[in-house]
C-alpha cells in the first residue's frame, strides 16, 4: 500500500539529541550524573521494558502525574557533585533547555507536505514546551501523549494518530529515536524509522517518494 503520510516524535527527532541536552543540564547545574543515570535508568525500565508499569516517566507521559510533581520526585533522587540537594522548580525547563531545532527535518516535513503527504506529531510530552507556533504550517494533526491520556509505545496512541489523518496504519510512516517505539509503531502495520541522524531518515523518506 502507497504510504500517504509521515507521523514524527518531536524530542531527538525535530531536535537536537537529548542526551547532548541532558549533558549540557547536568554540568551546568552541577549534579552528580552518575546518581542521575541510575535513577533514569530504573524509571525508564519500569516505563517501557517492563510494560509501562506506573512509575514518574510513565505518569509525566500520561498525564496522570504533573510537571511540578514529577520535578519534586527527580530532584528528591538527586544531588550536586558536592552533596547539596538539587532544586526541584524550573527542573524540566533545564533538563531541556539545550534543546535546538534540527532544520533539516523541518525542511523535509514541509517539502513533504507540499508534496501532498500528509503529517502528524506523536510526542511523548515531559512537560516541555513545544514551539507550538510552527505547528500550523507543519502538521495535519498533532498529538501529544499528556494531553490524550495516553503514550508511546500503547498502542492505542499510535491508532489515534492515524485516525486522525483518516489513513490506516499501512498508510503511515512513523519516526522516533527510542527503537521500542518504532518496534510498537510496525506492530499494529505502520512502517517504522528509526531515527540517528537526519541524512539517513531524509534519505529513508526519499526511498519511500515521500520527497522530491
Amino acid at each position: 500500500m502507497t504510504v500517504k503520510a509521515v507521523i514524527t516524535d518531536w524530542g531527538g527527532v525535530l531536535t537536537s539529541p537529548l542526551n547532548d541536552a541532558i549533558g549540557a543540564w547536568l554540568a551546568a547545574d552541577g549534579i552528580d550524573a552518575e546518581r542521575y543515570r541510575t535513577v533514569m535508568r530504573t524509571w525508564v525500565k519500569q516505563a517501557y521494558d517492563d510494560g509501562g508499569g506506573v512509575n514518574p516517566i510513565h505518569g509525566l507521559e500520561d498525564g496522570s502525574l504533573s510537571p511540578e510533581e514529577f520535578e519534586r520526585l527527580l530532584a528528591a533522587e538527586l544531588l550536586t557533585v558536592e552533596g547539596e540537594p538539587v532544586a526541584a522548580a524550573g527542573l524540566i525547563a533545564r533538563m531541556f533547555g539545550q534543546f535546538s531545532p534540527v532544520e533539516p527535518m523541518y525542511e523535509a516535513l514541509r517539502a513533504a507536505r507540499a508534496a501532498g503527504t500528509r503529517t502528524a506529531l506523536l510526542s511523548n510530552s515531559w512537560g516541555n514546551d513545544y514551539p507550538r507556533e510552527l505547528f500550523a504550517d507543519l502538521f495535519d494533526a498533532v498529538v501529544i501523549s499528556s494531553e490524550v491520556g495516553m503514550r508511546k509505545p500503547d498502542e492505542r496512541i499510535f491508532r489515534h494518530a492515524v485516525e486522525l489523518l483518516g489513513l490506516t496504519p499501512a498508510e503511515c510512516v512513523f519516526i522516533d529515536d527510542i527503537e521500542h517505539n518504532i518496534r510498537a509503531a510496525e506492530a499494529i502495520g505502520m512502517h517504522g524509522i528509526h531515527h540517528t541522524a537526519a541524512d539517513t531518515t531524509i534519505a529513508e523518506l526519499r526511498g519511500m517518494g515521500l520527497l522530491p
